[in-house]
């Protein structure tokens, strides 16, 4: 195999408020619990039927957690990218060995985007890891900013 890769990219709401934790090397964490939905209708009935699936989402990147702890909150439409992992752990009560799937925000090929517009003026915020170092007021850019003259 010449190669490999492992990317997830999800687009869904957060079933809570994100969960911010402190490691025992003083850095934080953030834990988000994303929804997200397919709808169809039912041939034989001509119901619409509805799945949801749940997702855990990691993010271990000091900036992005910050940005989190600030906007994000229950019900927020998102965008993530980040890498699947499966961690093993043993159960304390039943001493098994456990497994749990999450997607991983760390390093630069993560990103957060937050979906919803704020204050209503339709603009989305993107946040990735390797520009996450950037002020908080870098967050809120009018798109009026982004039209300067292109020189060619």
């Amino acid at each position: 195999m010449a190669g490999s890769l492992n990317k997830v990219q999800l687009i869904g709401r957060l079933g809570a408020d994100p969960e911010i934790k402190q490691m025992v090397n003083g850095k934080s964490v953030a834990r988000l619990s994303i929804a997200t939905s397919q709808t169809w209708k039912d041939k034989s009935s001509g119901e619409r039927k509805e799945k949801t699936e749940w997702h855990r989402v990691v993010i271990f990147n000091e900036g992005l957690v910050n940005v989190v702890q600030q906007y994000v909150k229950k019900g927020a439409n998102v965008y993530v990218e980040g890498q699947l992992s499966t961690r093993k752990w043993k159960d304390e009560a039943s001493g098994q060995d456990k497994y749990s799937t999450e997607i991983v925000l760390q390093g630069y090929n993560s990103s957060l985007t937050m979906l919803d517009s704020r204050g209503g003026n339709g603009n989305s915020n993107l946040v990735s890891e390797n520009k996450s170092s950037l002020p908080s007021e870098n967050l809120n850019q009018d798109n009026a900013d982004l039209d300067d003259e292109i020189p060619f």
